[in-house]
């Protein structure tokens, strides 16, 4: 799978959003809560990717995979997911450890692969 477009949701200070702009990836953002509605309106189905940049949004990881059950789901928060949305989730990354310009280069190059 080729990664040509993520939602990133959440405050980005990292700046992953723009590391994966750079390589190319259409990103869309989510401002607050994470909703239903909010995803439909940035397009999940067509998503290849969701990233996840607050951990307090949690809940929207299962709506994002019901309403797109192919996203990869990416977080990116130094603080751990809850244990009911951790086995949903691809992919956790803490920030402290590896950079947004490796992360993305990484989500680019697997292939999409968990």
């Amino acid at each position: 799978m080729t990664v040509s477009n993520a939602i990133v949701a959440g405050p980005d200070e990292h700046g992953l959003g723009e590391e994966l702009a750079a390589l190319g990836v259409e990103i869309v953002r989510i401002d607050g809560l994470v909703t239903a509605t909010k995803l439909e309106d940035a397009e999940i189905a067509d998503a290849d990717l969701f990233v996840l940049t607050d951990v307090e949004e949690a809940t929207g990881i299962p709506v994002a995979k019901e309403l797109n059950p192919d996203v990869r789901i990416v977080t990116y928060a130094s603080r751990s997911l809850p244990q009911f949305v951790a086995t949903v989730a691809d992919l956790a990354v803490d920030p402290d450890l590896l950079g947004p310009e490796t992360v993305a280069e990484e989500l680019l190059a697997d292939d999409g692969e968990p």
